[in-house]
């Protein structure tokens, strides 16, 4: 009953002199109804207008004030240290303090304790296609992002990542990532993690070649031949779609929310390197990753045996270009390095056919079909 009918019922008994049965029959509500409306008026005066609150006076199943408390302390203390601080993440912190708290719990003391902000925008997680790996080492995910230095500077930092176990295998930051350096982190990698059966980046030309200018497309770089050389399976995710290699990016958002949380940035390249190993270990030891059931990334990848590659002999590479004799040679790329090939400066502009068989190669003229030269290229020689 609204305001102004309990207001009524409390006139007619007090100023009007009804009882209050002439009361009850008169609004027709019952008459214990108007008992109890007019004992809280007695007892609260014109509270008894208002509705009464359906609260309980007390509730035993209510977390005690001390563990509301850590909850929010360590929540205040994961977000000021850059690392996610979620309803699950609290859970397995305060689990390790001997403090046992339901998740859906914990997200109910963040919200009233206005910890979270609801944001109906966002994507739900139900929408996603996901993937996973069986085993460890079955596929590794790699990709480099920037983060600029406290001097203006800018570096840039390169991930290997188990796609099984979320383990970080390898961070380094370098001035720039060249094809070089995703070589030479890759063998570093290998040589303590042992031999991925597969790796899986983007199309960027320190992976790939593939979607290169019409000379070099078809070739291989010093990555893609290392991996045929070893018998790993190369895999790249389409253009424009960074969701297939969503592990690493995630990654890599986690790790610069935790740069820029720490009070002092780094000025250079060691200074930052230096903090990536720091994260590492945290990441990798000490912080419970949602995507493999609050494990650590080193405890899910020390659970399962390693994959290893399925070819392990090296595999042969065939293709064919077409190009012109330009000042008496034409360029060819092997393993990430460009040849020479001469062909003699009196050819010069002729287009030619280069047919490429592993280090075999046979050189033709594109018109007559003339072979104008066979060799098999030597690697320890630029021609």
């Amino acid at each position: 009953m609204g305001v102004s009918n309990r207001k009524a019922i409390i006139t007619a008994v007090t100023v009007q002199r009804l009882s209050q049965g002439q009361a009850a029959r008169q609004f027709g509500v019952s008459k214990s109804w108007v008992s109890k409306v007019m004992a809280r008026y007695r007892a609260q005066g014109e509270q008894a207008f208002e509705a009464a609150s359906r609260r309980p006076h007390r509730s035993p199943t209510a977390l005690p004030e001390q563990v509301v408390q850590a909850i929010v302390d360590e929540r205040d203390r994961l977000t000021a240290a850059g690392l996610d601080a979620g309803a699950e993440t609290i859970s397995w912190h305060l689990r390790a303090r001997g403090i046992t708290v339901a998740r859906t719990s914990i997200h109910r003391t963040l919200v009233r304790s206005s910890k979270v902000v609801a944001d109906p925008r966002k994507r739900p997680r139900s929408s996603y296609t996901r993937f996973e790996a069986d085993l460890p080492n079955e596929c590794w995910q790699s990709d480099f992002t920037h983060y600029p230095l406290s001097t203006g500077t800018d570096s840039q930092i390169i991930t290997w990542l188990d796609d099984h176990s979320r383990m970080a295998l390898h961070i380094s930051a370098h001035t720039r990532v060249t094809g070089t350096t995703v070589l030479t982190t890759f063998r570093t990698t290998i040589a303590e993690h042992g031999c991925p059966a597969s790796t899986l980046t983007d199309n960027g030309m320190v992976y790939t070649v593939r979607y290169a200018s019409r000379k070099v497309r078809g070739g291989r770089n010093a990555f893609e031949h290392e991996l045929a050389t070893l018998g790993i399976t190369q895999k790249n995710g389409r253009g424009n779609h960074p969701q297939t290699q969503g592990k690493v990016e995630r990654f890599q958002q986690t790790l610069k929310k935790w740069l820029k949380a720490q009070p002092n940035q780094p000025a250079t390249i060691t200074d930052l390197n230096t903090l990536l190993n720091e994260f590492q270990q945290l990441y990798n030891h000490h912080r419970p990753h949602r995507g493999i059931g609050r494990r650590t990334p080193a405890a899910a990848y020390t659970t399962r045996p390693k994959a290893t590659p399925n070819e392990p002999t090296t595999r042969t590479h065939t293709r064919i270009r077409t190009d012109k004799v330009n000042n008496g040679k034409i360029t060819l790329r092997h393993g990430g390095t460009l040849y020479s090939i001469g062909l003699g400066r009196h050819l010069n502009s002729r287009p030619v056919l280069a047919l490429i068989h592993d280090l075999e190669i046979t050189i033709s003229d594109a018109t007559t079909g003339e072979i104008l030269r066979q060799l098999t290229l030597d690697t320890t020689r630029r021609y």
